[in-house]
């Protein structure tokens, strides 16, 4: 990430509809988003997570794309994804998945990537599902949008 990304993360990471698929719970300020993207080093080794932007052939940015939750002794990292509202259900993230894991297979040398998906997410699961993510686990009341909880899937993509 650059500098320059810090309005898109500001508008992603403070959209509250985005707060039941992830752990976040308040608004985080500018000083605040600065500050990660000045301190990430960028290596998913140090940091345990690395943040991608996601653009088109104009270089329009589209969305995010994370690696997160990298365990490096059993190889793995969970996958999060972001499209943009005006480009949602365009392709995007379907042309983003093959790329997030040519690079954690051939550069990062992962054995598997996994993504947590809520379970009425049936769009999202569909993507993944397209990109040949297998479900292999629900988990039941995993995600709370703060009235009710929400059972949620675990889709896992073996890379080697």
């Amino acid at each position: 990430m650059e500098p320059e990304d810090l309005d898109l993360l500001y508008h992603i990471e403070n959209d509250i509809q985005l707060w039941d698929v992830g752990a976040t719970s308040v608004p985080y300020s500018r000083y605040t988003l600065h500050d990660f993207i000045a301190h990430s080093s960028g290596d998913i080794y140090t940091d345990r997570q690395v943040r991608l932007i996601i653009t088109d052939d104009q270089g329009q940015t589209i969305g995010l794309a994370d690696l997160m939750n990298f365990d490096p002794r059993h190889n793995r990292a969970e996958v999060g994804l972001v499209i943009q509202r005006p480009f949602r259900c365009q392709g995007y993230a379907q042309a983003t998945l093959p790329k997030l894991a040519h690079y954690a297979a051939h550069i990062l040398h992962l054995h598997q990537l996994y993504a947590v998906v809520r379970r009425d997410n049936h769009v999202a699961r569909s993507v993944f599902q397209k990109m040949g993510y297998k479900e292999t686990v629900t988990l039941s009341d995993w995600l709370y949008d703060g009235r009710q909880y929400a059972e949620a899937t675990v889709l896992q993509l073996l890379l080697a």
